[in-house]
């Protein structure tokens, strides 16, 4: 395992000032983008980008899924898209991030997958939450909205459930498992903000100096929607593909292109975001970290994070400029779950790498695989 322990990781260095690459790179999981366009630049190019923010609804990501994969279940927040190639139980759902690019990210490209390197190291049930755009129906959605659809969809796949959270997916998945401890078998968390206060990143810098107003308006110009489309063009194309990929460098030339290509398409296709989820993950967690004080309110219920004694899973990435690592290990000390069913890991690479990068994928998540299986008395299959 590529277990990591308090003393191996350096804090307290001040942040680098982030570039415009470093940027956009949070762009690709993060609604929270406006943000940094304040810091990074001045508050003129907010106001365009706010006096620009009615749009026409975008349709959503039509990016293509590498992995075959059905419809299981349609629900007001979220296609439930199904990859088994079996029946065993328990199964294994991926809660995609909601933000700025669609659940592809779970499932980007042959050899960049998450869902194929899951589904080819033997895990038979696996599933993704595919979030839908916001549309003038669905802008007033909340958090509990995302919540309630998905326990709806554990309930159809038969908890309990092994439950993988991505980036802003992960904050969802550990909400949920407190909400809903009986429901959750093991509990992955990848590159997931959780305690916003442990440490800095780049992006959590920048968004405490944004006055919350700055953001309501923007919801406000938007008539409710946070339009994918109006935050992707204030930036050009990200030219971090290759260190999130983690191409070998004898890798052919033209497949290479191809790839980048792939990215590009990828990038370009944006999703809107509900103005009133938006705020409350601005506000409830960024601003005022609710989660990790004890104060999240989720279904009626405030989380309890002690209370969650489910076995855990954290994978953070060396060089993440989106989530720190403290950010997300931060659970090991507010999470119930006993410290010898805590695992902690580390994998080199920035944020895009923990869900795109081959090395990653080949290494780390093969041993969260075998970790999922650990206790299932069935054959681990290792690397090819």
């Amino acid at each position: 395992m590529h277990e990591t322990s308090e003393p191996e990781r350096k804090s307290g260095a001040a942040p680098a000032a982030p570039g415009p690459a470093s940027i956009l790179e949070a762009f690709f999981a993060w609604p929270l983008a406006a943000a940094t366009l304040v810091g990074q630049t001045n508050l003129q190019l907010f106001e365009s980008l706010m006096s620009s923010a009615k749009r026409s609804v975008s349709p959503g990501s039509s990016f293509p899924w590498t992995t075959a994969n059905t419809v299981a279940l349609e629900l007001a927040s979220m296609r439930l898209r199904n990859f088994s190639t079996g029946t065993d139980v328990p199964a294994t759902l991926i809660c995609a991030p909601y933000a700025l690019h669609g659940a592809t990210v779970a499932d980007f490209a042959p050899r960049h997958s998450v869902v194929e390197t899951l589904c080819q190291s033997g895990l038979s049930r696996v599933f993704v939450t595919d979030w839908r755009s916001a549309t003038p129906e669905t802008r007033y959605f909340t958090i509990d909205n995302h919540l309630a659809d998905l326990n709806v969809a554990v309930d159809e796949l038969g908890p309990p459930v092994d439950l993988i959270g991505l980036c802003q997916g992960g904050w969802l998945a550990l909400v949920y498992a407190a909400r809903f401890p009986k429901k959750v078998r093991r509990l992955v968390l990848v590159g997931a903000p959780i305690d916003i206060a442990a440490a800095e990143s780049q992006l959590s810098h920048f968004v405490s100096d944004v006055p919350f107003g700055m953001f309501d308006e923007l919801v406000r110009s938007g008539e409710g929607i946070v339009h994918g489309d109006r935050m992707l063009v204030l930036w050009g194309l990200s030219d971090r593909a290759e260190a999130a990929l983690q191409n070998p460098a004898d890798f052919d030339p033209a497949q290479r292109r191809e790839l980048i290509d792939h990215f590009r398409q990828w990038y370009a296709e944006t999703i809107d975001l509900p103005g009133s989820f938006f705020l409350q993950v601005v506000n409830w967690l960024f601003k005022q970290n609710q989660i990790a004080q004890g104060r999240f309110v989720a279904l009626g219920q405030c989380i309890d994070l002690a209370q969650v004694r489910t076995p855990i899973c954290l994978l953070a990435a060396s060089h993440d400029e989106v989530v720190s690592m403290d950010q997300l290990f931060a659970v090991a000390r507010l999470v119930g779950t006993p410290a010898e069913q805590l695992v902690k890991m580390t994998a080199p690479g920035g944020h895009l790498s923990l869900f795109l990068g081959s090395n990653v994928l080949d290494g780390a998540w093969r041993d969260i695989v075998g970790w999922l299986r650990r206790d299932l008395n069935e054959p681990q299959i290792g690397h090819p």
